[in-house]
């Protein structure tokens, strides 16, 4: 653990885990810091590379079971999110995508066909998936989804369009979410169908070393096996979004602990006034408080995790660990960027890239508001959603 565990939390883990994290360590220490301040500015990133590199470690789908994938422990995966989000939270995006989004809605919903098509493929990188669920028109409110699906015969034909879709433009299958005459239904869509384009998003000023795109679906024609039989409803959708939120909560820690951990350097080597930044009283407040803020951050992942192993996680105990965790972590980010200066706004320095991507993390997969509700609705028993 870095110098900031100040609880001597390493204590709490189990070997096999610190032994997880040591390997997912070192693999962004080789793999990612090198070179993703340049895959930042760029705004390119090898992730096809990457998933393959990924999928030989056993990372994704990690906590899932069969079919190729590793069936590690809900704390091993959120670990693993911490160390690749330390590295950027595009990188943390693309395993948490491929892992929580798309291979668990079709691990959790799908037919046995549907899982040996596509889950071992997508363990070892070779195919990448992606989840369509977000909206041109439609973010926080996903009942309102306008993308439809009817029958046509034994085909299904669906209409419409996603946006802000991680992983769309390189991926060779879409869980795709839309609403049918019985509900929200979800299909595994191949990306090579007819009538499904797909188009990069550019210009992103966050999360930059990463690939997001919009999903286009004019009459896209579908045999009827493409359907997910087992998920019927919008809850199917929503429980694979918390399960992509536990590793929300673990990954925005690694860019926290990241920052934390640079200032910490800085601040000691960089003299103003004659003596290191880190001898100043206000220097030590600030790096004191956000010391104190990951700790209980991380005590609050690590609840989680041994919670969703003991299969006893609620999702508002989820939105507890989003909400907080990435909201400290952002905070973390823009107090380290004032203690660097004007270095804290340098490529040279990751702080400022973690800040502009914990923007997005913390409005994508439920904003603050959202989870905020979710929580209040738990404690009044009244829903403010409708």
């Amino acid at each position: 653990m870095p110098a900031i565990d100040l609880l001597d939390l390493d204590s709490l883990l189990g070997e096999e885990e610190r032994q997880i994290r040591a390997v997912v360590r070192r693999l962004v220490d080789d793999r990612v810091r090198p070179y993703v301040a340049d895959w930042y500015e760029r705004g390119e990133v090898p992730a096809r590379e990457l998933a393959r590199e990924f999928g030989r470690l056993g990372l994704l789908g990690m906590h899932l079971t069969g079919y190729g994938c590793a069936g590690s422990s809900a704390v091993a995966y959120g670990l693993a999110c911490l160390e690749l989000e330390a590295g950027d939270s595009g990188v943390r995006s693309l395993v948490s995508v491929q892992g929580s989004l798309a291979m668990y809605a079709i691990w959790r919903y799908g037919s046995e066909e549907q899982k040996q098509r596509w889950l071992p493929p997508m363990a070892t990188g070779e195919a990448i998936g992606c989840f369509g669920l977000t909206e041109p028109d439609h973010g926080s409110d996903p009942a309102s989804m306008a993308t439809r699906a009817r029958r046509d015969g034994d085909d299904w034909v669906l209409t419409g369009g996603k946006m802000w879709i991680t992983n769309a433009p390189v991926a060779d299958v879409a869980v795709i979410w839309a609403r049918a005459e019985e509900g929200v239904r979800g299909f595994a869509v191949p990306l090579d169908t007819p009538g499904v384009t797909t188009r990069e998003i550019r210009r992103k000023m966050s999360l930059r070393a990463s690939v997001t795109g919009e999903i286009s679906l004019d009459d896209v024609r579908l045999p009827a096996d493409a359907l997910l039989p087992e998920a019927a409803g919008l809850k199917a959708p929503l429980s694979c979004l918390t399960e992509a939120r536990s590793g929300i909560v673990w990954g925005a820690l690694g860019a926290a602990r990241d920052c934390l951990e640079t200032t910490l350097r800085y601040a000691t080597t960089r003299t103003q006034f004659g003596r290191p930044l880190a001898g100043f009283q206000l220097t030590q407040a600030k790096l004191a408080d956000m010391a104190v803020e990951w700790q209980k951050g991380y005590l609050l992942a690590l609840h989680l995790g041994r919670l969703a192993d003991s299969g006893d996680l609620r999702p508002e105990q989820v939105s507890v660990g989003k909400l907080n965790n990435v909201r400290e972590a952002l905070a973390i980010a823009r107090q380290c960027r004032t203690i660097l200066g004007a270095n804290g706004v340098s490529g040279e320095y990751p702080v400022m890239r973690h800040g502009d991507n914990l923007e997005s993390v913390l409005t994508y997969e439920g904003t603050s508001e959202i989870h905020q509700l979710v929580i209040g609705q738990r404690l009044t028993g009244v829903s403010a959603f409708t």
